[in-house]
């Protein structure tokens, strides 16, 4: 998926908010969630990071978090659990009109896309199945009996990636802890697939990596939420950029 990067901005000066800019470039950024796995079981935290292939046209090779865009079934799966006040309300935060219930589906893009290119089903199975599921990929959920759990994920970060980019999202940046992990499909990261790679890594070797530059600056967002138990009062950031220059506000 693409993610915000810090390349500089051509278009003229405009005070207006990112989301107006981006529309009279032409070019409105899509709706995209991420999901950054952290083991928390050892004194050292570890993330799950993949190594996109390098073959693919954009970020070849890079170490990313697993993510991609929206899709319409994401806003009809069912779901165990509701996403924390905190991180519900601020998904709710500077979106445009009629975008009630986007954060939901953003949460269970995050944990769709996280199974298609990892194999990882994040959920419980404490309550059986899904009654029903979107055709796709989400059948896979019902057919293991996991039902996505909202209640397990945090929202960390928010980025739009900058103007006069070929592709341009608007990402949300979530969290969740291994244990939130129901079940592995094996065979899914493979020397062809979009990931070739997975590691569990510190942040210390994380930030060794190949990143792109939003995701070595989320890095440090998500170390000072996790350390802080991922508060309700905590600060969650929102990067983009006006007139050439990166800004960060808080939501």
């Amino acid at each position: 998926m693409d993610q915000a990067t810090g390349v500089r901005s051509t278009e003229p000066p405009d005070s207006g908010p990112p989301e107006a800019q981006a529309r009279k470039a032409g070019l409105r950024p899509r709706n995209a969630a991420t999901l950054i796995l952290l083991d928390r079981s050892k004194r050292a935290p570890r993330i799950l990071m993949g190594r996109r292939h390098a073959g693919l046209a954009f970020m070849p090779g890079k170490f990313v978090f697993p993510g991609g865009r929206i899709e319409p079934g994401d806003r009809h799966m069912p779901v165990a659990g509701a996403l924390p006040a905190r991180s519900h309300d601020a998904l709710a935060v500077k979106v445009a009109r009629g975008g009630e219930g986007l954060g939901r589906g953003l949460a269970l893009a995050a944990i769709r896309e996280t199974y298609e290119e990892t194999g990882l089903l994040l959920g419980t199975r404490d309550y059986g199945p899904p009654d029903t599921a979107p055709a796709g990929t989400w059948t896979a959920f019902r057919e293991a009996a996991v039902l996505p759990d909202l209640e397990a994920l945090h929202f960390v970060a928010r980025a739009i990636t900058p103007p006069g980019r070929p592709r341009r999202f608007d990402t949300r940046f979530f969290a969740a802890d291994r244990s939130a992990i129901a079940q592995e499909i094996p065979g899914v990261v493979s020397p062809d697939s979009e990931l070739v790679e997975l590691a569990w890594v510190s942040f210390a070797e994380a930030r060794a990596l190949d990143l792109p530059r939003i995701t070595r600056v989320v890095l440090d967002d998500l170390e000072a939420q996790a350390k802080g138990g991922f508060a309700p009062y905590r600060t969650i950031p929102y990067y983009y950029e006006r007139n050439g220059k990166r800004q960060r506000e808080t939501l």
